[in-house]
């Protein structure tokens, strides 16, 4: 059996939105998924794109992806690696392939120098929360996630 992962490119701007499709219907968030493919293209493939995905194949089958971005650490003075999404399809688990992706990530931390790589998990994910404990993550319990977005979004933006 052989996993491969790759960079994206261009021609998976659909691959990948089919990924984010599965993982928000698996995640019961697939009404918050209002992105297109031109919106994965412009974001993934620009000049000097913000974001990016590996891709991993089982048998030259498309078995999963992550999506992430550097971020920064003021205390640490340096970037990390922000894992935004971490997907397998349910027919490819279990073959060590998020874990691979994660040791993907793990040594272009180490090779960048970068402080550390980071994601979120539902806390209701407990096959997730058991694979990253195995690994050594550690849960950030003391932080709480703020978000503002939609209308409240636009009215903060336009306050004077």
């Amino acid at each position: 059996m052989t996993l491969s992962i790759r960079r994206a490119e261009a021609r998976d701007a659909s691959l990948i939105l089919d990924f984010i499709r599965e993982l928000a219907a698996y995640e019961r968030l697939a009404h918050e998924v209002d992105a297109t493919e031109k919106d994965i293209a412009a974001a993934l493939f620009a000049e000097q794109p913000r974001v990016f995905a590996d891709i991993a194949e089982w048998e030259g089958r498309p078995a999963g992806f992550a999506l992430w971005f550097y971020n920064f650490s003021t205390f640490r003075g340096r970037h990390g690696i922000y894992l935004e999404d971490l997907f397998i399809r349910p027919d490819f688990r279990s073959k060590g392939i998020g874990k691979a992706l994660l040791r993907h990530l793990a040594r272009r931390c180490v090779a960048e120098g970068l402080s550390r790589l980071e994601w979120w998990v539902l806390d209701w994910n407990e096959n997730a929360l058991r694979f990253y404990r195995s690994i050594g993550a550690l849960p950030m319990d003391e932080w709480t996630v703020q978000r503002v977005t939609g209308d409240h979004l636009t009215k903060l933006a336009q306050e004077s």
